[in-house]
């Protein structure tokens, strides 16, 4: 299972904005873009205009940050979008969000979508009462998510429920905080990504 193993906040700072990659870090003042907010390498204060194509290129690569998936992952799910009807660019962001370490994040279960990952990938995160470690798995409507059966797992999902501040849980989940169970009951729609993208863009550089 592949994945970026390198700095996250480097990832922030190369596209100039939180992208939130470190949970409740990135609202203090230890986050790397309020402190260094400039790109990465040893050209960052060389001025250049970014292209169309730049523009392009810098939001698919936000885009694939945000979510946590690497190039050939994101390609597969843009052939999905382009094949599902409807808006292809809104179809992308619905896959993305179906994702079930983006759902565990927006339960609150997790403080970033990585850490999410990484709950999901060491089995303390169970759908519909069995244990599933694939980060990838699209959840659909009807699905419960809940911690695995076990004092460990439900221990640490009630910590993060208890201590997480200001999250609010998308219209296509709900959560009951007491059983710590969410559940899918709707498929979410481009309202629910309350993220700052622009899909056009994305379509526009991946059908070149």
């Amino acid at each position: 299972m592949a994945r970026y193993l390198g700095p996250k906040c480097r990832l922030c700072r190369r596209e100039g904005e939180r992208l939130y990659l470190k949970g409740s870090r990135c609202h203090t003042a230890k986050c790397a873009v309020s402190k260094r907010a400039y790109i990465p390498g040893m050209h960052a204060f060389r001025r250049s205009r970014l292209s169309d194509y730049g523009a392009r290129l810098r939001e698919k690569q936000k885009t694939k940050r945000i979510y946590g998936v690497l190039e050939g992952q994101f390609r597969k799910y843009f052939t999905e979008a382009e094949r599902l009807r409807g808006n292809t660019g809104e179809n992308l962001l619905v896959l993305l969000e179906r994702r079930l370490d983006n759902a565990v994040f927006s339960l609150g279960f997790a403080e970033s979508r990585a850490q999410a990952r990484q709950m999901v990938a060491h089995g303390h995160v169970a759908v519909n009462g069995r244990k599933l470690d694939i980060p990838s798995y699209l959840v659909k409507v009807g699905d419960l998510i809940s911690p695995k059966s076990h004092k460990k797992s439900e221990g640490m999902i009630r910590q993060k429920v208890e201590n997480v501040t200001g999250h609010t849980v998308p219209g296509w989940l709900s959560l009951d905080a007491k059983e710590l169970k969410g559940s899918v009951t709707q498929m979410p729609t481009r309202e629910d990504v309350a993220l700052p993208i622009n899909e056009a863009f994305i379509v526009e550089f991946c059908s070149r």
